[in-house]
């Protein structure tokens, strides 16, 4: 890979890192629903333009029904979730626990029309990355909020659910122009809780995270991350999916003084190798054309 390919791939292992801290952040000021509105609305401004001007939203439209389906399922309900969730669970959690999607996707995948049998290796890489997240939660278990849990692991199976739409309906197509789709359809959706629910004297601090996750993490990466593919290509570009967690955990315990738990040094490595043998060597949510494929990712990390 190039210097500028390497180059892409550690900025989007951070941009993708991110959000866990952001929404953290963020959540202790806005209301969830609140937040979903405020990223999407600032998110769209940015692609959806982009999108008219390269004639990607048309295709999109002519396919509202799957558009309506993948927004609720990628974006809708679990970016919700996760800002639910985040109220009561730390940022490092957070990012751990949806490091289980590519397993969640690797499960997914067997019901799919695609659906090929496990080896007795990725079998057993399944077993082991499910183990992670029982270690991730049994060992602290005293310490962490179980409805948040279930909340968090609810967004990882959406995450691995919209992949599977995306190579259904939408392999065709520009993935830029699914996302921006999207993105504009959830906002308009969430505009009610911007009414009723607006953002008025928030600190500087909850400000520049609703930012951040908007136009970094959402707009930006995107573009990043469509850049990213052309050079390293698709498979190679999901390894990030595997760097994003380290780098929540990280941020988490420097920045907001969240404690390194016993679970997150058991049932992280534990998830992290389970996900590389459950793919057979490679991520799981790699669909089989590019425009998928490029959807596919956005729809696992950034998720948050």
């Amino acid at each position: 890979m190039t210097k500028r390919g390497w180059s892409l791939f550690l900025a989007m292992c951070l941009i993708w890192g991110l959000p866990y801290l952001f929404i953290r952040i963020a959540v202790d000021h806005v209301s969830p629903a609140g937040l979903v509105f405020l990223r999407t609305a600032l998110a769209s401004l940015v692609l959806l333009p982009l999108a008219l001007v390269r004639g990607e939203v048309a295709p999109v439209l002519a396919r509202w029904r799957p558009l309506v389906l993948f927004a609720v399922i990628e974006i809708m309900v679990p970016w919700v979730l996760l800002g639910h969730a985040e109220q009561r669970i730390s940022s490092s959690l957070a990012g751990l626990l949806v490091a289980a999607v590519p397993l969640f996707g690797a499960l997914a995948f067997l019901v799919t029309s695609h659906a090929e049998r496990f080896t007795a290796a990725q079998t057993g890489g399944l077993a082991l990355g499910f183990a992670g997240v029982a270690c991730l939660v049994g060992l602290d278990i005293g310490h962490i909020d179980v409805l948040a849990v279930v909340e968090m692991l609810g967004v990882a199976l959406c995450y691995a659910t919209g992949p599977i739409i995306l190579a259904r309906w939408f392999a065709d197509v520009s993935g830029l122009g699914v996302m921006a789709c999207a993105l504009t359809l959830t906002a308009v959706v969430y505009s009610p809780f911007g009414v009723v629910d607006p953002p008025t004297g928030l600190p500087a601090k909850a400000w520049l995270s609703v930012v951040v996750l908007a136009l970094v993490c959402t707009a930006l990466a995107f573009v990043v991350f469509l850049e990213l593919i052309k050079i390293a290509g698709p498979t190679r570009s999901t390894i990030i999916t595997y760097v994003n967690p380290a780098v929540a955990i990280t941020l988490g315990v420097l920045l907001l003084d969240e404690r390194l738990t016993t679970g997150m040094l058991v049932g992280f490595p534990l998830i992290l190798v389970g996900c590389v043998i459950a793919a057979g060597g490679r991520p799981a949510a790699v669909a089989s054309t590019e425009p998928a494929a490029e959807c596919a990712v956005v729809a696992d990390p950034d998720p948050a």
